[in-house]
């Protein structure tokens, strides 16, 4: 339901905790918050633990940080409807049903290894029907790779993270999926700083990440359209933007973009994007202390803006029950996460 035109008095009917801020002040909480003990009238600014710059400046759109609550940590969607602020709070239904797809993504390994052993046995034959269906096959078996990833990633709470050249790695990143890109007519541009920097981070989850959103960029371009991504510093933080001429998220599900499996049509096809990629997005940019800020630029298109902390203080591990599972194993990374946008011959060696 839109937020727009909820009364105060229906606030109750969202399961999740959720809280109205105006001007920098709690002003009501639903029942679902009322655990929280939080009074009305206090300030909201010293609960959030990541995005408080981004908070002071945000005039719109959707963007993804967490609160401090009295030692515990919550995800938390923002969205400003007129003078209101709404904090849509990570409730513990959402936690149990990304374990379940967790759980759901273990299980799905063994009918996968089947589609596997069928596409290597079709590659023995010869011809070019046979290679033809082979590609297709491996790209379906890609794009199942993606979901199971997605559906891995967006629950657990694991991040293995260690000392890198984080510029290297977003560059080297990024210099992948131009290729592939141009391959489809799109236009992929990326800037970044010349100088090294090293950072404590997960590379694996910001490289899932960075793909995811240049999938969905790629999903909502026309042909012939551009994607361009800037990579800058700005003090303790480093700040990602990916930017798209393409269509826009939809009114209808703006205020939602960080939810699960939320899902917009595509331009070219109808094929539905976002959603757990998303998920997994927020995940990545919490993990690392940092926050996810979706917008409409003047120009049009979609602007994501992806922050992470730069830490350089060793190694890190956020332990978790649920491990998260290299399901590409020793693949292409990127074909599996772009394997939505692009044709089934790129597959052919998958």
């Amino acid at each position: 339901m839109d937020k727009e035109t909820i009364p105060f008095e229906t606030l109750n009917l969202i399961v999740s905790p959720c809280l109205c801020v105006k001007d920098g002040r709690i002003f009501r909480c639903n029942q679902a918050a009322d655990p929280l003990m939080l009074p009305e009238g206090c300030e909201i600014t010293p609960l959030l633990a990541t995005g408080r710059e981004e908070y002071a400046a945000f005039r719109g759109g959707s963007l993804y940080l967490t609160l401090n609550i009295s030692g515990t940590v919550f995800g938390a969607e923002v969205e400003r409807r007129g003078d209101w602020d709404f904090f849509l709070l990570e409730g513990p239904e959402e936690t149990r049903e990304l374990r379940a797809l967790a759980l759901a993504a273990a299980d799905l390994r063994e009918p996968l290894a089947g589609i596997q052993a069928s596409a290597e046995m079709l590659a023995r034959e010869a011809g070019p029907e046979a290679e033809r269906q082979t590609a297709a096959l491996n790209r379906s078996m890609a794009q199942m790779l993606r979901v199971i990833g997605n559906m891995s990633a967006a629950a657990a709470g694991l991040s293995r993270q260690e000392l890198v050249e984080i510029t290297a790695v977003f560059r080297e990143i990024f210099e992948k999926a131009q290729t592939l890109l141009r391959g489809i007519d799109l236009s992929l541009s990326y800037h970044g700083p010349e100088h090294s920097l090293y950072c404590v981070a997960d590379t694996q989850e910001l490289e899932r990440a960075i793909l995811n959103l240049l999938s969905n960029a790629a999903k909502f371009t026309p042909k012939g359209g551009s994607i361009t991504a800037s990579l800058t510093r700005q003090g303790r933080m480093l700040r990602l933007c990916v930017q798209d001429t393409g269509s826009g998220i939809s009114d209808a599900i703006r205020g939602s973009v960080f939810r699960r499996y939320l899902r917009q049509p595509s331009i070219e096809d109808g094929r539905s994007g976002l959603g757990l990629g998303m998920v997994m997005v927020r995940s990545a940019a919490s993990h690392h202390g940092g926050t996810v800020l979706m917008d409409r630029p003047p120009q049009g298109g979609t602007r994501v803006t992806m922050t992470i902390a730069i830490r350089q203080d060793g190694g890190t591990q956020l332990r978790s029950p649920l491990l998260r599972i290299d399901y590409a194993g020793e693949r292409d990374h990127a074909l599996m996460e772009l394997s939505d946008v692009l044709p089934a011959e790129y597959y052919r060696d998958f």
